[in-house]
């Protein structure tokens, strides 16, 4: 018989695993149409801020960029790096990364789990980018995931995140929060079908308590639809 710590503990597996495959399942059905989001009116001051930022952040570095998705980060983070490894498991967003002009001779792309990173063997880099990832993961599995991820960074590294902002005149609403504090939107394909999607908003003080003892002089932009979190590793 099972023990009930046992139990507990699978159904939380089940419940990541089914989030995971339901946040595949959507972005998949979005791929072809999902830098829509990126067209808004209100957001284009903040983007055009953000690309400038990025292309500098990054000079002669070599870039581990998790979940990388359709490439919009992509193009403009890697500018001036020295190799930046774009990564993600939906190959139907990453068929619309590929399909961009990325500067030359810099952007790898590769299939690879963004929470084990197993497929990297025993690669290193000393800088790390996420857009749009950490407001997906679930608050209990922040840590472990962060503390994966700077395993795979060299001492010194920069680490930065780049989120949305809930903005209620632009944002999707959030339809629900469950136990954990996780927080819901449901959203509309064009297709008609609804899917329910994780999507947190932490605030700087709940970011900075995840980051983990590596994290070093975390730094909090705020943009009006966006904010950006960097930091180095000791």
């Amino acid at each position: 018989m099972m023990a009930p710590q046992d139990i507990h503990g699978r159904g939380e597996v089940d419940s990541q695993m089914a989030i995971e495959e339901s946040m595949a399942s959507y972005y998949a059905r979005r791929a072809a149409y999902y830098e829509r989001v990126y067209c808004k009116p209100e957001r284009q001051s903040d983007l055009r801020a953000i690309e400038v930022w990025l292309s500098t952040h990054f000079e002669g570095r070599r870039v581990l960029e998790i979940a990388c998705g359709t490439g919009w980060w992509t193009l403009h983070g890697a500018r001036l790096a020295r190799r930046w490894l774009a990564t993600d498991l939906n190959p139907e967003t990453m068929a619309v990364a590929r399909a961009k002009t990325m500067p030359e001779g810099k952007v790898e792309f590769r299939a690879v789990d963004a929470y084990t990173l197993a497929e990297l063997g025993d690669e290193t880099f000393d800088a790390a980018f996420a857009g749009c990832w950490w407001s997906h993961v679930t608050l209990a599995r922040l840590p472990s995931w962060l503390e994966n991820l700077h395993a795979r960074l060299d001492a010194g590294a920069r680490v930065v995140m780049l989120d949305n902002s809930y903005v209620q005149t632009s944002s999707t609403p959030i339809s629900r929060t469950d136990a954990d504090g996780n927080t819901y939107q449901m959203r509309t394909l064009d297709d008609g079908s609804m899917h329910e999607v994780l999507k947190n908003f932490p605030t700087p003080q709940q970011a900075f308590a995840m980051l983990g003892p590596r994290a070093r002089d975390p730094k909090w932009t705020a943009f009006t639809h966006y904010w950006i979190l960097s930091y180095s590793l000791a």
